[in-house]
C-alpha cells in the first residue's frame, strides 16, 4: 500500500517556486527571531547606533552601497548559476535543497557558531555530535561504540579515513619501541597485519605512555612509511584519494589502482590477485577503499566481497587490512533499506515495500542483489565517508565521516593550547579529533534540521532518494526504448553505458555507420559544450548535462562494450582507447514520476536533435 504520510513535494521550494510564500514567511520568521534575540540580551543597555546617526549622509551612503553590491551579486548569480533546482538540470551531483535545511543554515549562521570548541558553539556542537550518531545508525554501526562528525566536504572526510588507517597501522611499531614486551616475538610482517580491533585493544594498554607511543608512531616520524604498505583503490576512485596520499605522505607510489569490471565496479578477482601479489612480496596492505556511488558512473562497488576477502586472508594467511567505504555520494541511500525500526530489511521484503508504496515502479528491478549486499556490508567497514550535501539534500558545505570504533580517535587527536586543556576528555572538543580547525556551526545545524524533519529510513529519506533512483531508471529505459533518432536525414544511435546502480546515467550518440571513434567523441564533446552550465547566460540553456572521458588508463577495456554497441569496432577502440560520454545525474525527485519523465524526455530529445542538427552538417 502506498505511504502518503510523507509528501516530498512539501520539502522543496519547487522548480517554479511553488512553495515560495511558505519559504519567505518562514525565512522572515527566522530573521525576526534573531533580531529579537539581540534585543533581549540585556534589554537595559542603551542602543549604540542612534536614530540621528542613521539619518547621516555617510550612514545612508554605506547602506545604499550595500544594496547596490547585493544587486550586482544577485544579477551575477541569476545570470550564471547552474539551475540545479529544475528537472532540466542533469549535470553534477547537485539538486533541490531542502527548505528546512536552508532555513536552518540561515538561522544558525546569524549566530556565527564555530564548532571547533564547545564554548564557541554551545548550540551547534551538540547538534553535530547528534548528527554523527544519526549517520552511524544509518550506516549500521553500533552507536555505543562508533563516532562521527560533519566535515567541510568528502575530500576532507576521505583524508581523515586515510589518516586513521595510517596512524592506526603504525601503532604496533610504536608500541614495539616503547613497550616491546607487549609485542614480543612478533615480526614486522605480523605487526603490519594486526587487525584494527587487535591494534586498538593493544593501544589501551599503553595509555600511561601515550605521548611516547605517539612520538614513535608515524605521527612522530618514528615509523618508515614503507612498513605500512599499499593503499588500494578502484580505478573509479575520486581524485581526493590521490590528493590525500600526497598530503599525508603516503606517497603516490603506494597508491595501487585496481581495474573495474564491465559494470564499472572494482573487479574483485583483480583485487584478490593484487593482494596475493603483494603478500607474496611481503608488502603489507595498508587498506582497501570501496566506492559506494562513483562520481562518474554512480557504480556501487562489491563492499561485501571486499569484506569477505579480508576475512579469507586473515584466516588463511594472517593478513589483514583497513577498509574504508567512500560513500560520499551513495551513503544516504542506505535509508531505503531500513524499516521504521532501523532494521535492514530482507531483500524480498524490501523490494515488495518499494513497489507497494510506489517508491520504485513495479516494472523496475532495483536494487540488484549486488547493490543490496554492498549496502548491507557497510557496517563492516572501519570508516565511511558520507556527504549530507549530496544525497542529504542540504546546502554546502557538509561532508561527513563515521568510524566504527570511537577508540580510533586517540590515534589522530591533537590539542591546541588556546582552545583545549591537556587531559580533557570532553567529546565536545571537536577540533581535537578532526582535521579541520574552525568550522561553521551553521552546516551542522542545517544537517540537524534535515534529520529532525526526515526519517533516515524508507518512509523518509528512502522515499526521497528512491524517487531519484526511479527517475534514473526511467531515463535509462527511455534511452533503451529510443535507440535511434533521425537528424538531417542521418540515423543517429543512442546507447547508455550501463543499467545504473544508483541515480546516474552515462550515454553517448553516434551516427549510424560511423566507426571513427575520434569523430564520435568529437560529436559528444560538442553536444556537451552546448549543454554545459557555462558559456551563454544560463537562462538560454534548455537542458544542462555534464560529461566525462572514459579512457583506458583509468578503466582498461570496460568502456569498449559501449563503443561496440554504438558501431565502433574493437580495432578502433584499441587504437583510440577512450570514449566521451554525456552524464546525467538524476538527483531531482520530480523525475521519479513517469509522466514528468516522459514530458521532459520528449523535450530533452528535441533539444539533442536541435544540437545534433547543427553538428552533423
Amino acid at each position: 500500500m502506498k505511504n502518503d504520510n510523507f509528501d516530498i513535494n512539501a520539502l522543496f521550494l519547487g522548480p517554479k517556486s511553488e512553495n515560495g510564500q511558505f519559504f519567505k514567511d518562514a525565512l522572515i520568521s527566522c530573521v525576526d527571531d534573531h533580531l529579537f534575540w539581540r534585543k533581549d540580551f540585556h534589554p537595559e543597555d542603551e542602543p549604540i547606533i542612534s536614530y540621528q546617526e542613521k539619518k547621516c549622509d555617510s550612514f545612508q551612503n554605506v547602506q545604499d552601497r550595500t544594496l547596490s553590491v547585493l544587486d550586482r551579486l544577485s544579477a551575477l548569480m541569476r545570470e550564471t548559476s547552474a539551475p540545479w533546482h529544475s528537472p532540466r538540470y542533469l549535470g553534477h551531483m547537485n539538486s533541490e535543497v531542502l527548505m528546512a535545511s536552508i532555513l536552518g543554515y540561515v538561522t544558525a549562521v546569524f549566530y556565527n557558531a564555530n564548532n571547533c570548541a564547545y564554548e564557541g558553539s554551545p548550540a551547534t556542537t551538540p547538534m553535530e555530535l547528534e548528527v554523527g550518531m544519526d549517520l552511524c545508525r544509518l550506516l549500521g554501526y553500533d552507536t555505543s561504540k562508533s563516532w562521527g562528525h560533519i566535515t567541510c566536504d568528502g575530500t576532507i572526510a576521505n583524508m581523515e579515513g586515510l589518516w586513521y588507517a595510517r596512524n592506526i597501522s603504525s601503532l604496533p611499531f610504536a608500541i614495539q619501541a616503547v613497550r616491546p614486551e607487549l609485542v614480543a616475538g612478533k615480526t614486522d610482517w605480523e605487526l603490519a597485519n594486526m587487525t584494527v580491533d587487535q591494534i586498538l585493544d593493544l593501544a589501551q594498554k599503553v595509555k600511561d605512555v601515550w605521548d611516547d607511543v605517539r612520538n614513535n608512531s608515524v605521527r612522530g616520524l618514528g615509523v618508515q612509511e614503507s612498513k605500512l604498505g599499499k593503499w588500494i583503490v578502484p580505478q573509479s576512485k575520486h581524485y581526493s584519494w590521490v590528493k590525500a596520499a600526497d598530503v599525508l605522505g603516503i606517497g603516490l607510489q603506494n597508491v595501487v589502482d585496481v581495474q573495474v569490471d564491465n559494470h564499472f565496479r572494482m573487479d574483485i578477482d583483480v583485487l584478490e590477485q593484487t593482494i596475493n601479489d603483494l603478500v607474496e612480496k611481503q608488502i603489507p596492505i595498508l587498506g582497501v577503499v570501496a566506492v559506494i556511488g562513483t562520481t562518474e558512473e554512480g557504480a556501487i562497488d562489491y563492499l561485501d566481497k571486499v569484506v569477505a576477502l579480508r576475512e579469507k586472508f586473515q584466516k588463511e594467511k594472517g593478513v589483514s587490512f583497513y577498509i574504508h567505504a567512500d560513500a560520499a555520494y551513495g551513503g544516504y541511500a542506505r535509508s531505503i533499506f531500513l524499516d521504521e525500526e532501523n532494521r535492514f530489511m530482507e531483500y524480498d521484503e524490501l523490494v515488495n515495500r518499494l513497489h507497494a508504496e510506489g517508491i520504485i515502479d513495479n516494472d523496475i528491478v532495483w536494487p540488484p542483489k549486488d547493490v543490496y549486499n554492498a549496502y548491507k556490508a557497510l557496517e563492516k567497514a572501519d570508516s565511511i565517508t558520507i556527504d549530507p550535501h549530496k544525497m542529504g539534500y542540504v546546502p554546502y558545505a557538509a561532508g561527513g565521516i563515521v568510524i566504527k570504533d570511537k577508540r580510533m580517535v586517540d590515534s589522530i587527536s591533537f590539542f591546541a593550547a588556546y582552545v583545549f586543556e591537556a587531559g580533557t576528555t570532553s567529546p565536545m572538543l571537536l577540533g581535537s579529533y578532526i582535521m579541520e580547525g574552525s568550522k561553521a556551526g551553521a552546516s551542522a545545524a542545517s544537517v540537524w534540521v534535515a534529520h529532525q524533519l526526515i526519517p533516515l529510513n524508507i518512509t523518509g529519506y528512502g522515499k526521497l532518494i528512491g524517487a531519484s533512483i526511479n527517475g534514473a531508471h526511467l531515463f535509462y529505459n527511455m534511452i533503451a526504448k529510443t535507440k535511434t533518432i533521425e537528424v538531417n536525414g542521418i540515423t543517429v544511435r543512442l546507447e547508455a553505458l550501463v543499467n545504473p546502480d544508483f541515480n546516474m546515467v552515462d550515454f553517448a550518440f553516434n551516427p549510424e555507420g560511423n566507426t571513427d571513434l575520434n569523430y564520435m567523441n568529437e560529436i559528444n564533446l560538442k553536444l556537451w559544450e552546448q549543454s554545459s552550465a557555462t558559456g551563454v547566460p544560463i537562462l538560454k540553456k534548455d537542458f544542462v548535462t555534464s560529461h566525462t572521458d572514459l579512457a583506458y588508463e583509468d578503466y582498461k577495456d570496460a568502456p569498449e562494450n559501449l563503443a561496440l554497441r554504438l558501431g565502433v569496432t574493437s580495432d578502433e577502440w584499441n587504437k583510440v582507447k577512450s570514449i566521451r560520454v554525456l552524464r546525467a545525474c538524476i538527483l531531482s525527485p520530480y523525475l521519479g514520476l513517469p509522466k514528468v519523465t516522459e514530458q521532459y524526455w520528449d523535450d530533452f530529445m528535441e533539444s539533442m536533435k536541435k544540437k545534433l542538427s547543427c553538428i552533423l552538417k
